[in-house]
């Protein structure tokens, strides 16, 4: 009968080990989309902004570069139309190329015959013009740079507010309730603060393009009215 128990304690004692092997807690493996619904309500307008911000700036992007492309070799053909003294072609080639430099040289080409300071005026106002329509809402990305790290420090202020609530209610600390809060918090925090550092980096690539551009055509313009204040030309 002692045999017996003795046999009987010592199975028992060897499975206990696979029973608790068995009783683990298989690990949580998290999707990125899973893992950033954790970080609360307040993810909703940090992925609304980062949704605005990539329209915006795939959308100016492909609009700058077709600007720029638009504009080559464009002086050159209104140069040599101009000094064989064919004002029509070279109004006709700005209008065929439909681009922001094209725009502002045939306000210049149809005002041949004034003065040069009218004709420079005209440029002039014309090109603010299309600098204003190739800027537009790139000024939306630095807005969306500075309220999605906003957005996820807010997150982080109710991360902290949950997890006192919840102590306070447990009237003790425990590390799960401490633990669910931090982790709304950290979420929150990295996705805002993700999203405004790619909205600040998109802003600044977007001016550089419209810098450039706004030099290229400042120089042309510079070009066009030399050509015109050349004798024989007006």
């Amino acid at each position: 009968m002692a045999f017996m128990q003795e046999n009987l304690t010592v199975d028992t004692l060897n499975s206990v080990p696979q029973q608790v092997i068995d009783l683990a807690p298989a690990q949580d493996n998290l999707s990125l989309i899973e893992m950033l619904m954790r970080g609360g309500w307040i993810m909703i307008p940090i992925i609304f902004l980062l949704f605005l911000g990539l329209v915006i700036f795939f959308e100016r992007y492909l609009t700058i570069r077709k600007a720029s492309r638009a504009d080559t070799g464009l002086l050159s053909q209104i140069k040599s139309n101009v000094m064989s003294g064919r004002l029509d072609a070279a109004i006709a080639v700005c209008r065929s190329s439909n681009s922001a430099l094209s725009r502002m040289l045939q306000k210049g080409l149809l005002r041949v015959g004034r003065p040069i300071k009218d004709i420079e005026g005209s440029i002039e106002n014309a090109g603010k013009l299309e600098v204003s329509k190739l800027e537009k809402n790139i000024n939306i990305l630095g807005i969306v740079a500075g309220i999605a790290p906003m957005l996820g420090f807010v997150g982080t202020i109710f991360g902290v507010i949950q997890i006192f609530r919840e102590v306070e209610i447990a009237g003790g600390i425990d590390i799960g309730t401490v633990s669910g809060g931090l982790y709304v918090k950290m979420i929150s925090s990295a996705s805002g603060l993700t999203v405004g550092i790619l909205a600040y980096i998109g802003y600044h690539i977007l001016n550089m393009m419209v810098e450039r551009l706004i030099l290229r055509m400042e120089t042309d313009a510079v070009e066009f009215i030399d050509l015109l204040d050349e004798p024989g030309v007006q």
